[in-house]
């Protein structure tokens, strides 16, 4: 079974200079927020940090402090097998059902085990109804909501 969860992913915009990363993972886990998924892109000026966490509140408070900029985005969490093709079917159940997927990042897994898939999709609802109701196709079935958005 792959769990599907609607979650909140922050981007937060950073200077790009050494220590600034450090000090943004240093915060979180200091905090003990866990992060779940993240990746980094850069430009000519600054770096984006986008990132999952376990706890969205707590995440959102120890950044705030840091009084970075800062958006929040609603995301799509899939717990995928690690193996090859589990993508692919992904992105072709969505691009079937015309789901635009925006932008995805994958967590690596260990091998047999399981990865975890961050995804950007156009219309968050209907991708979540099509993912659960693919039953058999990629044994999407669990859809739930994070603790703190209940």
């Amino acid at each position: 079974m792959q769990d599907i969860i609607a979650q909140i992913q922050f981007s937060v915009f950073l200077v790009n200079k050494p220590g600034v990363l450090a000090q943004v993972t240093g915060a979180l886990a200091k905090a003990k927020v866990n992060v779940v998924a993240m990746t980094l892109v850069d430009s000519q000026e600054h770096g984006v940090l986008r990132l999952v966490a376990e706890d969205a509140q707590a995440a959102r408070e120890t950044l705030g402090r840091l009084n970075l900029p800062m958006t929040e985005t609603e995301v799509l969490r899939l717990e995928m097998s690690n193996r090859p093709g589990a993508l692919a079917d992904i992105a072709t159940l969505l691009g079937e059902n015309h789901i635009n997927i925006n932008y995805a990042y994958c967590t690596s897994g260990a091998p047999g085990g399981h990865t975890t898939g961050i995804f950007k999709v156009a219309d968050p609802k209907k991708a979540e109804k099509v993912l659960k109701a693919s039953g058999g196709k990629h044994k999407e079935a669990v859809v739930r909501r994070p603790a703190d958005r209940r």
